[in-house]
């Protein structure tokens, strides 16, 4: 069983280019929007943060928080973001660790509620997150579903 690191990249930021070339290597999101969104973090701009899963130095798991997940509500601020844990290190508590730590880190810096969205169904559910409703995202065709953790 692997030791898996949980950090925040104001942890690492040193890791900071390695996390932006992972995170666009998964989504379709420029490498420099992702700069652009950990350069604020790291900078203090704003507490909405990087978190990662690590095995050694390979990182195996993260997600963000931001502002708006490239949806038409945005009243549901702020989003959490590019969820992905890397298919070999699935179904090991990757994800549900990462979305602990993002919403226990938030709720210290009292941001709350978070919102998610996701085209997943029953997954998030059994983090806490809850069903609520369905908003369209940015050129995209079908409507998705949008979660919030109180």
């Amino acid at each position: 069983m692997n030791e898996y690191r949980y950090v925040n990249l104001r942890e690492v930021p040193m890791m900071k280019e390695k996390a932006a070339k992972w995170f666009h290597s998964k989504w379709s999101a420029p490498k420099e929007a992702y700069l652009a969104c950990m350069d604020s973090y790291l900078t203090g701009e704003t507490e909405y943060g990087w978190y990662l899963c690590l095995d050694d130095e390979k990182i195996v798991g993260a997600m963000g928080v931001i502002e708006n997940d490239f949806h038409d509500r945005k009243d549901l601020t702020p989003n959490v973001c590019a969820v992905y844990t890397e298919e070999e290190h699935r179904g090991r508590g990757i994800a549900g660790h990462l979305l602990h730590m993002v919403v226990e880190d938030c709720r210290q810096k009292g941001i709350s509620p978070l919102y998610l969205l996701t085209d997943h169904t029953g997954f998030y559910e059994r983090y806490g997150w809850e069903f609520l409703c369905m908003v369209q995202g940015d050129g995209e065709p079908e409507m998705s579903r949008m979660y919030i953790h109180r």
